[in-house]
């Protein structure tokens, strides 16, 4: 054999052929536990795996919630091969509530048979559609577009009392984006970021306005702005109780931007030098109120240097169940150094009196609330945390991520619409509760839906595998019912009118089965 010969047997040319470019077979067979199966491919099959979607459908045409928002929508095309607006907004529609947070996700619902049809969609948009499509809305419009239907979605909830929560969160970069500044972020210190400044309804969850800023902008200071134009558009029967944030909003702009609107608010103060001071004369007093929840608290007067004027503070103290302050100081010291001067900062005269550590909490108010009941306000604010948990990790709000900061914020308040109306049409089945999106998808959104035609008569029939798939089918039943009521209704109500219909269903419990701007009672609810 020659060596040109033995060249060509030891390195065969090209490799191993282990698939073509043939379609894939109609039928073919698998080996599994159960035995031999034969399994057949029906791509031309109108299912859909969102196969309880067609309820949430009938809910956005009933209140008409879906074609304002398309037919309001600033995005218009010149080409006659551009795809429809109805197609882009109802594929993001789709992708939002299925719970996507990339672009890239769009694929998964390109092949669904029974949806797009469902919301008037002639097909679904492709991932790079939907991105020039926000690509080309002018960015003052899309947030007058985007603000107004965010309103629209909650305004007469307004009418009721409530409180409203101010918060920021931080989304951390991985690229080259606009506005991708190193701030504060405490997830990921030194990741670049975008903040995201948002405020809610209080105890219902509801989304009122969200704003994208850099992220080195997550101070209130850059948030403010937006927070006061937004409560001065508001009618004076619609203002909130009072504000309530956290430390970073107990600022003396924040405060004299309130008391200017005569707004009431609740922040909390950071452990400044002064603050201190206060503790360490406080908790010399004998005289502590019960807080709740095995705090104690007082009340007294104090000007930090930089306010304009004495406010009232109300200083929250609790028992720790740790070792008295040498022993931890000592074993501190035996750990590593970053975490040793952190436990050594506990060890101040001011958290320890009589032999017992304390935790303390100081907050600033003008509510002339009971300490108790200021106390309560203020662990309440602890569910803002999980709208952020939901927003961000269950509805996207950590994701969808373009160059351009503009779309960034687009998408980021279509999320919240969505979620806002996902929200009420959960909250329509099950009064009680806020449903979290990780629960309520599987529940009220996952199933397989078949659809079928047999002359003019369009049936989908739908197979849930949820464990309690009987009890979400009875209660979308009754949902569906509500709706129909409604819907025959409609010709003696206006579209505002048959939306606080459907509120104050969603929200009896809150409301106390009042009906929003009337003094009746709710008698044709779901359930």
């Amino acid at each position: 054999m020659s060596k040109e010969e033995q060249g060509v047997q030891a390195h065969p040319q090209g490799e191993v052929e282990i698939a073509d470019d043939q379609a894939a077979e109609t039928v073919t067979s698998l080996d599994t536990f159960a035995g031999k199966i034969h399994v057949k491919w029906s791509p031309e099959a109108t299912v859909s795996s969102l196969g309880l979607m067609p309820f949430f459908i009938e809910f956005l045409k009933t209140s008409g919630l879906f074609d304002k928002w398309v037919e309001d929508c600033p995005l218009h095309y010149t080409s006659a091969n551009a795809p429809e607006k109805r197609n882009v907004l109802g594929t993001l529609l789709l992708s939002v509530v299925a719970g996507h947070w990339r672009y890239a996700h769009i694929n998964a619902i390109r092949g669904d048979g029974v949806n797009p049809e469902l919301l008037g969609m002639t097909g679904v948009a492709s991932e790079d559609s939907v991105r020039r499509g926000m690509k080309a809305m002018d960015e003052a419009a899309s947030a007058q577009w985007l603000k107004g239907h965010l309103k629209a979605s909650y305004e007469p909830l307004l009418r009721e009392p409530w409180i409203l929560d101010v918060d920021t969160t931080v989304k951390p970069l991985y690229g080259h984006q606009q506005d991708a500044k190193v701030g504060y972020n405490p997830t990921k210190p030194g990741r670049p970021s975008h903040a995201y400044h948002s405020y809610f309804v209080a105890n219902i969850r509801m989304v009122l306005d969200m704003e994208v800023q850099a992220g080195n902008q997550t101070a209130p200071l850059y948030a403010q702005p937006e927070l006061w134009a937004f409560l001065d558009g508001l009618a004076e029967q619609d203002r909130p109780l009072f504000l309530r944030g956290d430390s970073h909003w107990g600022s003396e702009k924040a405060m004299v931007g309130a008391e200017d609107r005569e707004l009431g608010y609740l922040f909390k103060l950071k452990q400044s030098a002064n603050v201190r001071k206060l503790i360490g004369q406080i908790f010399r007093e004998e005289e502590w109120v019960e807080a709740g929840q095995q705090w104690q608290g007082r009340e007294d007067m104090l000007r930090l240097s930089g306010w304009s004027k004495e406010r009232r503070v109300v200083v929250l103290r609790r028992a720790l169940k740790t070792k008295p302050a040498p022993e931890v100081e000592t074993a501190g010291k035996k750990k590593r150094g970053r975490k040793a001067a952190k436990q050594l900062t506990l060890d101040l005269p001011e958290l320890t009196y009589q032999g017992v550590q304390y935790e303390y909490a100081v907050l600033v108010t003008s509510l002339p609330d009971e300490v108790r009941t200021v106390a309560q306000h203020y662990r309440d604010r602890g569910d803002a945390e999980n709208n952020f948990d939901e927003l961000k990790n269950q509805w996207g709000w950590a994701g969808f991520t373009t160059q351009d900061r503009k779309r960034c914020q687009i998408m980021g308040r279509i999320i919240a619409l969505v979620y806002n109306w996902w929200t009420i049409f959960m909250r329509l089945g099950i009064p009680e509760k806020h449903a979290e999106a990780i629960t309520s998808r599987p529940l009220a959104l996952h199933g397989i839906a078949r659809q079928t035609r047999h002359g003019n008569q369009t049936t989908v029939e739908i197979t849930s595998t949820h464990a309690k798939a009987s009890q979400i089918a009875e209660i979308l039943t009754k949902v569906s019912g509500f709706l129909k009521r409604i819907k025959i209704t409609a010709g003696q109500l206006t579209e505002k009118e048959r939306w606080k219909l459907i509120l104050s269903a969603a929200f009896r419990q809150f409301l106390g089965g009042k009906v929003i701007g009337n003094t009746g009672r709710l008698a044709d609810a779901p359930g």
